[in-house]
């Protein structure tokens, strides 16, 4: 029978107790959540949900993304028909630092870098009455350690910016034409 040696047993050992310390010390970020506001867990799924609309700002590009039940909602004409967002409606926006991208044939096309944050919206009047239904996140992220860290102390930082378009249900993006 043949020994292993014992050099190899504890270098195994270490191996293997410090990949098992960065997997259970990796964040999930479902686990995240504003301070009285949304958590991330209720935006499960988010990255499959369709695009709205894309954005962009001279530090940031942006794509918006809704759940089935707003984008039924934009369908229907919701906010220009008058009608309000139904409850359940959500949106995410993923924002990234943009790039000069190296291999597209225009020199100007900017494409995503690193990732900046994710902002979630949900409409819940029950839950948040005193912000036209509406709660709001954001969830900034740390490349160096791929975590997240809620911005602000709840609901009320989002509203604050998006009094400005109350007449459009307080949503910012519309549904452009497909």
């Amino acid at each position: 029978m043949t020994r292993t040696p014992s050099w190899l047993t504890v270098s195994i050992a270490v191996v293997l107790a410090v990949l098992g310390g960065a997997a259970i010390s990796a964040q999930d970020k479902y686990t995240v959540q504003v301070p009285n506001g949304l958590a991330f867990s209720e935006f499960k799924g988010y990255e499959d949900w369709q695009t709205v609309a894309v954005s962009q700002t001279e530090d940031a590009l942006a794509v918006i993304l809704a759940n089935p039940v707003m984008i039924d909602a934009y369908r229907a004409g919701v906010p220009g028909n008058g009608k309000h967002f139904p409850d359940g409606s959500k949106i995410a926006k993923i924002h990234w630092k943009p790039k000069k991208s190296t291999e597209a044939p225009d020199p100007t096309t900017v494409v995503p870098d690193t990732l900046k944050d994710v902002d979630f919206i949900a409409r819940d009047s029950k839950r948040f009455p005193d912000t036209g239904g509406w709660g709001y996140a954001q969830f900034n992220h740390d490349a160096a350690s791929d975590t997240f860290t809620p911005e602000g102390s709840g609901t009320d930082c989002g509203y604050a910016c998006h009094t400005i378009v109350t007449a459009k249900d307080y949503i910012f993006t519309a549904y452009g034409k497909r």
